[in-house]
């Protein structure tokens, strides 16, 4: 048997890196040890015997010891030995061994104890030695009649293995199995049985379904998983088919097993593309989201849900259905709630975007009343987006979120608040009917904003866009009511001064009089008092911030009230009314200076801040057209440039993915011929159940086609040159942790080559199994070397050698990124 069709079933941990024990002693074990001795060396010989030892003297001594043990353990062992020993002689014989072996298998299937007639069922299944099969068909027939489930439905999957391997053994497999199905009662039996009659026998398969159609939904869910995937494999193939079996999927999706609703679902879309279909499904699919707990599959489920709203026919069809996948944002897991609402998002119409918004504001709200979860501030953020890209999609939408967002300026979680503000200034900017609804909420939120850096949004959008004479004087109120009482400096000392009252038991310093840096008398005094100081959250917000030492929020304040000055300037006629406010406003830069130089704040004013509010002085006092121009004209020009930009962008995105989405056929494109086509690229679409397979063995490509050009050849790698006296070319087989070289080796001469060797060396942790023998070659004559080589670790190595002159090597990557082997193109040079 070739050493890459040596296939071992059973994978084993081996935590020991211990030398292994002689031969002999492992005999002596076997032979004369008590069951605990005899079980640990059975170990031992099995990890050797995977590792590449062949022990051919231990096989008579483990029948004739170990294997007549009634031990379970040991029996266990025994399963896994002759799974993985060699079972023939170097020309393919059967050993003459295997012949008591194979009564024992024969003795074990007799056995009254139905867990080993089971287990060794099961094994049964591995083997590929057709003559140790033979002699067992009388016993494996009988266990279809055993009266425990255990061993019936191992006995199919045993009848099942040997006919597709040796069909002469069992011809009769596919009626014997028919017959056995429709008496069966175990639900586990029945689906082994008909799993067999569709690989096997489809018609047998349909003919049994089609007496039993009406009565799927009572079967077990394990039984219609497999019908499930019968009807999907049958209309796949035949097209026809489908108005047959379409009403048996329909009521597929009322089972009671999640697992097959869910692959009912996808196998009802793939089958007909009808609205009333496509809605069945999603259905399904929304139903298994908000049931299921678990929040893998609910991301799984909604996947599937945004392959459906990819097809150009049914995102019509998944609009109707934008509420109930709404109900997915009950579950509290983010990711879940993110997909939900981006799926939503893309769905939305004109038509449900009313009561979207309306689910959302509620949901907004909710949030507002819940602050124990942790992810709580994340998912009103993500519901803020959700919002704002709603308005801005449909501006009649704006009106009735804005009084909702507007609510969260003042959340102490800064990115929904920022989000919210970005949202606002975008809107104030373009939905010019809305602007006296969002300066009117800015102006009662204002006070209660927490985060600086949404302050100095907020100042920037009512500097930018108050253009009324109530509006802006509400704004210098509000500015004025933030601020507190000015001067700052003296209030501030006051405050300090008077925190003490008469009927306070306090203990007192002598004071001391200290003069500020602007020149001011400060009387400073060790108290000790017996109630607490005055709190810095009793301060208005904006005085807050400039105690803390965050004084860019004063250059933006100078910003803004130069901005609403000169525009009050242009509105009041009146020369006295002018004075009044510029002044005022002046007197407002002009103590937030003060305070930025004087030694109470925290951090003092940096010289940027101080060069921005000198210049808006500057400006007022002046109030020239260009400066006016300038400050309220020129930077709402900017944004608008900013936002039309944001646009394009958008737009340019969705029409690159409807792009993607549409399907279209290039004039150049090659014509696909029916007879000419390979068979399983009849049908446009791929066989999912197989890819599901792939992807859960873990191959996420797609299945090769069957012809051996498009697999095998391709893996065919060049040794030497064309040209050379002896080609040769090797196909890499890596197995696991194994690899194989199947060498074609060709002599192009005209001369007999006499021992002629493929001479491999290894360097790293690669072990070469057995050295390839010499051959001798005809003129013009070819022969195969097999070679094999095992990887120990995960460190690169070399295969190299050499037949004759030529030199070759393969470089093996391995390490983190690559879970097997991975072979290199070798390089090929000559000698001297």
């Amino acid at each position: 048997m070739m050493a890459a069709e040596n296939v071992c079933y059973t994978l084993i941990n081996v935590s020991s890196e211990s030398e292994p024990p002689s031969e002999v002693t492992l005999k002596a074990d076997l032979e004369k040890g008590e069951i605990k001795a005899k079980t640990e060396a059975l170990k031992k010989v099995i990890i050797m015997i995977l590792n590449g030892e062949k022990l051919p003297g231990l096989l008579m001594t483990i029948i004739r010891f170990v294997l007549p043990l009634q031990d379970h353990t040991i029996k266990k062992l025994l399963l896994i030995f002759w799974e993985i020993v060699p079972k023939t002689t170097p020309d393919g014989k059967l050993l003459q061994e295997m012949i008591l072996v194979c009564d024992a298998y024969r003795k074990d299937l007799q056995h009254p104890n139905e867990f080993i007639r089971g287990s060794t069922l099961r094994f049964l299944c591995k083997l590929k030695e057709s003559e140790l099969l033979e002699p067992l068909m009388p016993a494996i027939r009988a266990c279809l009649e055993h009266r425990h489930s255990y061993v019936r439905r191992n006995a199919v999957l045993a009848i099942y293995t040997i006919y597709r391997n040796f069909e002469q053994l069992i011809p009769d497999a596919p009626e014997l199995i028919h017959d056995f199905l429709v008496n069966e009662k175990d639900a586990s039996c029945k689906r082994n049985a008909f799993m067999m009659l569709i690989h096997a026998d489809q018609d047998r398969a349909l003919d049994y379904l089609s007496t039993c159609i009406d009565q799927v939904h009572t079967f077990g869910d394990i039984l219609q998983l497999v019908i499930v995937e019968l009807i999907y494999k049958v209309c796949h193939a035949n097209p026809s088919e489908r108005a047959r079996f379409i009403r048996c999927i329909y009521n597929l999706l009322q089972s009671s097993s999640p697992a097959v609703k869910y692959e009912a679902a996808g196998t009802l879309v793939t089958l007909s593309s009808a609205p009333t279909a496509v809605k069945a499904a999603a259905q399904c699919y929304i139903d298994l989201i908000i049931k299921e707990s678990d929040n893998n599959v609910k991301l799984i489920v909604l996947d599937r849900l945004i392959e459906l709203k990819e097809h150009p026919t049914h995102e019509r069809v998944l609009q109707d259905l934008v509420m109930d996948i709404l109900r997915v944002l009950s579950t509290p897991d983010l990711e879940v709630r993110k997909k939900t609402l981006q799926l939503a998002l893309d769905l939305v119409s004109s038509r449900n975007v009313e009561e979207l918004v309306i689910v959302l504001k509620k949901e907004v709200i909710k949030t507002n009343n819940v602050t124990e979860h942790e992810d709580t501030d994340k998912y009103r953020q993500l519901l803020v987006r959700t919002l704002h890209s709603c308005s801005v999609r449909f501006p009649d939408m704006a009106a009735n979120v804005i009084p909702v967002l507007m609510e969260f300026l003042s959340d102490t979680n800064e990115a929904a608040a920022a989000d919210v503000l970005e949202f606002v200034r975008e809107a104030i900017q373009r939905f010019d009917s809305l602007r006296p609804l969002i300066i009117e909420k800015m102006l009662e939120v204002f006070h209660a904003i927490k985060t600086v850096k949404i302050y100095r949004g907020a100042l920037w959008i009512l500097g930018e866009y108050c253009s009324t004479k109530d509006d802006i004087q509400s704004v210098m109120t509000e500015v004025r009511r933030s601020l507190g009482e000015i001067p700052i400096v003296e209030n501030e000392i006051k405050r300090d001064s008077g925190e003490v009252k008469a009927d306070d038991e306090v203990s007192a310093a002598p004071a001391q009089k200290l003069v500020t840096e602007m020149g001011t008398y400060v009387t400073q005094s060790a108290l000790s008092s017996n109630r607490p100081s005055k709190k810095e959250e009793d301060r208005p917000p904006l005085r807050g911030f400039l105690m803390d030492g965050d004084f860019y929020v004063a250059a933006s304040l100078a910003t803004t009230l130069t901005k609403v000055a000169l525009r009050y300037v242009g509105i009041v006629q009146d020369k006295k009314k002018q004075n009044s406010f510029v002044a005022e406003s002046m007197l407002i830069m002009v103590t937030v200076l003060h305070l930025g130089k004087s030694s109470l704040p925290k951090k003092p004013i940096t010289d940027d801040d101080v060069d921005r509010i000198s210049l808006c002085l500057k400006v007022l006092s002046e109030c020239s057209p260009l400066m006016n121009d300038i400050f309220n004209k020129e930077c709402r020009r900017s944004l608008s440039h900013m936002l039309t930009v944001r646009l394009e962008e958008e737009k340019l995105s969705q029409k690159k993915e409807s792009e993607k989405r549409s399907v279209t056929v290039q004039a150049d494109d090659p014509i696909s011929f029916m007879q000419l086509t390979a068979k399983n690229e009849m049908t446009s679409k791929e066989d999912q159940f197989q890819l599901s397979l792939l992807a859960a063995m873990g191959n996420t490509q797609r299945k090769e086609a069957n012809d051996p050009l498009a697999s095998k050849l391709n893996k065919v790698t060049q040794l030497t040159g064309f040209s050379d006296p002896v080609y040769a070319e090797a196909y890499v087989h890596v197995n696991q942790y194994d690899i194989v070289l199947d060498v074609l080796v060709v002599n192009q001469t005209n001369d007999t080559l006499q021992n002629c060797t493929l001479e491999l060396a290894t360097l790293g942790d690669l072990k070469l199994v057995e050295k390839p023998s010499p051959l001798t070659l005809a003129p013009h004559d070819f022969a195969n070397i097999k070679a094999n080589v095992k990887v120990a670790s995960t460190e690169n190595g070399i295969i190299f050698g050499n037949i004759g002159k030529i030199i070759f090597w393969f470089i093996v990557l391995k390490g983190p990124c690559h879970a097997f082997p991975v072979i290199t193109r070798p390089l090929v040079c000559y000698e001297g």
